[in-house]
């Protein structure tokens, strides 16, 4: 008999042993298999809005804003006779347990406010740069990214009152932009506007032609393809930089205005220049400015070419991100400068689904001065989906709507590039969700 009590001693503490063990089992498969369950629903969902925009329908997004999961363990032992007819008693415990699971999701359209600040916001310059640090193709990233860029012309003679080029204006798919504000300033004082080096500079440097990245121009398109194809190659020679330029503002003050107590708050901000001649105080502060790609230090620039800059990228627009080409560096035998202007993730969407029919992309070569791409890497699509009847296999991320399976192309020899640009194309969703800070620590790009 005592050793009927001791086994049952026994059995109840390997039941609450073994339930001990159960819970966190079965937390780490449930976390693991919800964690799933929404990178996968995020996932069909782009799939899913891209076939909604190929058919000209409505995009509309969920999201799984909170899961609530409870868990039950219970377990019970007990003994009953053994059947041993007359033979004499025997008691044969009885084990048992059980599991439950209750889980809750809170789930809600993206709608309203929220709807126009992820999705019909264009992406800032920050994002762009947050994105480079992860060392995705600058190729990629500006397919996906920008709607257009404008590149500056300064080798063509200006005329400050000159509206436009006639010849440049006949050749298609180009589109000048001038900045002509001597000539508005002008008109309002109704006095000439100035006719000098500086103005003629600035004028200079304002004029822009823009190319949109639409296939179905192919003029701008083209040219737009060789541009970051030119970037990429420098990429791939990890001679590309992404830094915020660096601008110095001075405040001259006059020394009676400061007191004591007010001259060392001032230090503790500002660089302070005391001139006895004229009894006044200079004030200078480094400020950061907007991003650069170049294919050079910035910081071994002087203050002139800064100045210059500082006009390529006036005024600054969240949204633009600027980039300087110069000869002698990597990628200088094509000296290009200009400002890429991105777009919102709506619009991202509406460009893949355009290039399932509407609009398809296709090849262009780079341009004869790009340097040597590592692979020959220059897909036709910025991201390529396989459009089917047939469910694709188990392992191959798809989603079913209008009648058809949508389905990234993971085989061939654009799979790494496909897969990547999914990648990308999640994570833009994703950063929709918040701003990004400014980075102030400059990076050189590499793949």
């Amino acid at each position: 008999m005592k050793q009927l009590i001791c086994r049952l001693h026994l059995c109840v503490l390997f039941i609450f042993a073994l339930s001990g063990c159960l819970s966190p089992i079965t937390l780490n498969r449930a976390v693991m298999a919800y964690d799933e369950a929404v990178v996968n629903t995020d996932a069909k969902q782009l799939l899913v809005n891209i076939a909604r925009a190929q058919h000209h329908q409505p995009l509309h997004f969920t999201r799984v804003s909170a899961i609530a999961a409870t868990f039950n363990f219970s377990a019970n032992a007990g003994a009953t006779p053994a059947l041993t007819g007359d033979r004499g008693g025997m008691l044969v415990p009885i084990f048992g347990g059980s599991i439950s699971e209750n889980p809750t999701f809170s789930i809600d359209p993206i709608s309203g406010e929220e709807f126009t600040r992820r999705l019909l916001t264009p992406f800032d310059q920050h994002k762009l740069t947050l994105l480079l640090r992860q060392q995705f193709d600058v190729d990629m990233m500006l397919r996906m990214m920008a709607q257009e860029v404008r590149l500056q012309h300064p080798e063509q003679p200006i005329n400050a009152h000159a509206t436009h080029n006639k010849n440049a204006e006949e050749r298609p798919g180009y589109r000048y932009h001038f900045h002509r504000d001597a000539e508005r300033q002008a008109d309002y004082n109704n006095t000439p506007a100035p006719d000098n080096k500086e103005q003629e500079r600035r004028l200079r440097l304002r004029q822009q032609i823009t190319y949109h990245n639409n296939p179905s121009d192919r003029a701008d398109y083209e040219m737009f393809r060789r541009v970051v194809l030119h970037l990429s190659a420098i990429q791939d020679q990890k001679q590309l930089y992404a830094e915020p330029l660096i601008f110095e503002r001075s405040w001259t003050i006059p020394a009676s205005a400061v007191s004591a107590e007010g001259f060392q708050s001032l230090e503790k901000e500002f660089t302070v220049r005391y001139s006895q001649e004229e009894g006044t105080y200079t004030l200078s502060k480094q400020a950061l400015g907007p991003i650069l790609i170049t294919n050079y230090d910035p910081n071994t620039l002087c203050c002139e070419e800064r100045t210059d800059l500082y006009d390529l990228t006036n005024p600054w627009v969240e949204n633009d991100v600027a980039f300087d080409i110069r000869p002698g560096y990597p990628g200088g035998e094509w000296p290009i400068r200009g400002v890429f202007r991105l777009r919102s993730f709506h619009a991202i969407l509406n460009f893949l689904s355009h290039a399932l029919g509407e609009e398809p992309e296709y090849h262009v070569e780079k341009d004869p001065r790009t340097p040597l791409i590592v692979r020959d890497e220059n897909p036709f699509n910025t991201l390529e989906l396989i459009i089917s009847g047939t469910q694709p296999p188990k392992n191959v991320l798809s989603a079913y709507s209008h009648g058809q399976f949508y389905a990234v192309n993971m085989v061939g020899p654009n799979a790494h590039w496909n897969m990547n640009a999914f990648q990308l194309l999640y994570i833009l969703f994703r950063m929709t969700v918040t701003d990004a800070k400014p980075l102030g620590l400059p990076i050189t790009i590499a793949k």
